[in-house]
């Protein structure tokens, strides 16, 4: 007797690169409510969530902010934002 009990055995794990990890969170007003974005280094979106969470203030302990997202690096990333919006964005840099 095998053990699976009629299950089969998930198959072997294929080893495959990590994702980049994040390297800035961006609270940034998005129609009314304030967002976190968080991108890796090319400036890649790879996560979003309610700014007023808790995770925010866990995550930008200790940081200090850049103010305003208005260089040309947060084009793309920003793309949909106003000028309003992205000058008023709070970026971190965060540790990695």
């Amino acid at each position: 007797m095998d053990g699976g009990y009629g299950i089969e055995s998930p198959a072997a794990h294929k080893p495959s690169p990590h994702r980049a990890p994040a390297r800035y969170l961006v609270l940034i007003d998005a129609g009314g409510s304030a967002v976190a974005r968080l991108f890796i280094a090319s400036r890649a979106l790879v996560g979003e969530f309610d700014a007023g969470s808790e995770e925010v203030a866990v995550m930008t302990k200790g940081l200090t902010p850049a103010l305003g997202a208005l260089g040309a690096e947060w084009d793309k990333a920003l793309d949909g934002h106003s000028a309003a919006e992205r000058g008023a964005a709070e970026v971190y840099t965060l540790d990695v």
